[in-house]
């Protein structure tokens, strides 16, 4: 029974990472692509009257912005994991931050 509880421990963790990375990186990106959009104005048509459209946002491209860096963050840890993995070290989250430590 414990084997059992042991699996069903590191299957939820696998779970949430791959719906978090899986699935929340490409939807923050989304929101980011939307946050674009509302702040270049909205539409992205041209407007059959000739009206000059919905007015530029700047919170759009601020919230934009964050979702990208976000994104970006993602990648770039995901790529210093595997790229310190082919050099013998690994990721350690112990600090806020994230360093690179010599695996035990």
């Amino acid at each position: 029974m414990n084997n059992l509880t042991l699996a069903l421990d590191s299957a939820w963790k696998v779970l949430l990472i791959g719906i978090l990375i899986g699935a929340g990186l490409p939807a923050i990106f989304a929101f980011g692509i939307r946050s674009m959009a509302y702040g270049t104005g909205g539409d992205a048509e041209v407007h059959a009257t000739g009206s000059a459209g919905p007015r530029p946002h700047p919170i759009g491209r601020i919230g934009a912005a964050a979702c990208f860096g976000v994104v970006l963050l993602g990648v770039a840890l995901g790529i210093t994991f595997i790229v310190a993995t082919g050099f013998g070290k690994e990721l350690s989250f112990e600090h806020v931050y994230p360093t690179l430590v010599a695996k035990d």
